[in-house]
């Protein structure tokens, strides 16, 4: 997968993944998304697009490296992920239940995303 095509993707991606929670936030529904979601939502996509682009740019330098790096790229991404939840729930008083449905959505299906793109950039290089 080429990396211009894989970030059209990823942002393609992000604007389907917040359609659900800003028809929420626009309903009656408003209630299941936690204050300050959209900080939540941009930080893990953020460590979504630059574990994409760091694994781009080793595909890139060293291809024989491209499995181990998105190995490590997944791994501080949930490392990263685990702290910011825990800082959020420390100083955000919030539903527990609410939180946990909404970090689950978006951590989820960003990693989700990452491994689809594992796996096209593995079915290309054959």
């Amino acid at each position: 997968m080429r990396p211009l095509k894989a970030f059209l993707l990823f942002f393609l991606f992000i604007i389907l993944l917040a359609a659900g929670p800003l028809w929420l936030s626009n309903s009656s529904y408003s209630g299941w998304l936690v204050p300050k979601f959209w900080v939540l939502f941009a930080f893990i996509s953020g460590l979504t697009f630059i574990a994409i682009s760091g694994i781009f740019v080793v595909q890139y330098l060293n291809p024989a490296m491209y499995a181990q790096i998105f190995l490590i790229m997944t791994i501080v991404k949930m490392i990263g992920s685990m702290a910011f939840a825990l800082i959020f729930v420390l100083k955000i008083h919030i539903d527990n239940r609410v939180f946990m449905a909404n970090f689950t959505y978006l951590y989820f299906l960003n990693t989700a995303f990452e491994v689809y793109v594992l796996l096209r950039n593995l079915r290309n290089q054959n």
